[in-house]
């Protein structure tokens, strides 16, 4: 996989095109949304490079989008799955497009799991985007604005706190429907292995949701994630003062953990079974129809037989 560290988007064009976060006034509209758009042209006219593979299982398989055509259909899929088959409300721009988009899609790079036995017809003989994580080093983030999920959790100190470490921002994973199993879910973090041994990641970081925005009726999941999984303070973060939802809602005697497993999202077990940690606080998100937990995944936590198993070198392509 090629490094993009040569990377010369112009600040100016991040900066017309940064979105408002998810449900804050001024979300992004038309405008913004197609501006976005242009950027993400911009980032297509600097970042091509020949396609390689990071891993294949059948006719699976998983790799970075190359041109911005790529990207559009991860864009696609995101709407189809947040917006048509989840709860999300599209902005006028969203509705507009059909697609999952904003300012950040410019300058995260875009993993994508194609099927080369299903061609989609709009994309001619293109294999279809099946699966898809949106990916945000470090070093563009505090180039271009700041990670994502700075708009939900005040991750500076945590970043400070480990200032000789490289941060990795995971988000908008997705996977449509009559793929959502474990060879996929395999694939994603073969992929996401091979890029964090690429670009040197020592921690991962990001959102992850529960589905619904009434934390009373989320109180088995919160509380679990709170007495059993949070984070210790070294890699602790918490949600942003005016955004700050109470986690700790029943006792940690009353929680049967099973019973709040049973419930968790599969996205938020395969972190914890990873080693992932969870932030201080959750945010609702409107615009989602979720609540927002942070998940801190130091690269040295995860657990050695994952490591082993995610190796793309020890896989069969």
């Amino acid at each position: 996989m090629a490094r993009r560290d040569n990377l010369t988007l112009p600040r100016s064009l991040f900066e017309r095109f940064r979105p408002a976060h998810a449900g804050a006034p001024g979300a992004p509209n038309l405008i913004s949304t197609l501006q976005a758009y242009g950027g993400l042209q911009a980032w297509a006219a600097r970042a091509h490079r020949p396609t390689q593979s990071l891993g294949r299982i059948g006719a699976l398989e998983v790799r970075l989008a190359q041109t911005a055509a790529e990207v559009r259909q991860a864009q696609k899929l995101r709407y189809r799955v947040f917006y048509q088959e989840g709860s999300a409300i599209p902005n006028p721009g969203r509705l507009f497009a059909r697609r999952d988009i904003d300012a950040y899609d410019a300058i995260c790079d875009h993993l994508l799991v194609l099927d080369h036995g299903a061609a989609t017809g709009h994309y001619g003989n293109r294999p279809a985007v099946v699966g898809t994580y949106r990916l945000l080093r470090q070093p563009l983030a505090e180039e271009y604005g700041g990670f994502y999920t700075a708009g939900e959790f005040d991750i500076g100190e945590l970043i400070a706190r480990h200032a000789n470490l490289q941060f990795l921002e995971l988000g908008r994973s997705c996977v449509l429907a009559p793929y959502r199993n474990k060879r996929t879910v395999e694939l994603l973090w073969h992929g996401i292995h091979a890029y964090i041994l690429q670009n040197r990641t020592d921690v991962m970081i990001g959102c992850a949701s529960l589905d619904g925005t009434e934390p009373k009726q989320l109180a088995l999941p919160l509380s679990f994630l709170h007495h059993y999984a949070r984070a210790p303070e070294i890699w602790r973060a918490r949600a942003l003062p005016e955004r700050y939802v109470e986690m700790n809602r029943l006792s940690k005697e009353t929680i049967d953990p099973k019973a709040a497993l049973r419930v968790l999202p599969p996205l938020v077990k395969g972190y914890l079974r990873l080693g992932a940690y969870i932030g201080d606080g959750a945010v609702i998100d409107h615009e989602f129809g979720t609540t927002d937990v942070l998940i801190v995944l130091p690269v040295s936590s995860i657990k050695q037989r994952y490591l082993e198993h995610f190796d793309v070198s020890r896989r069969a392509a």
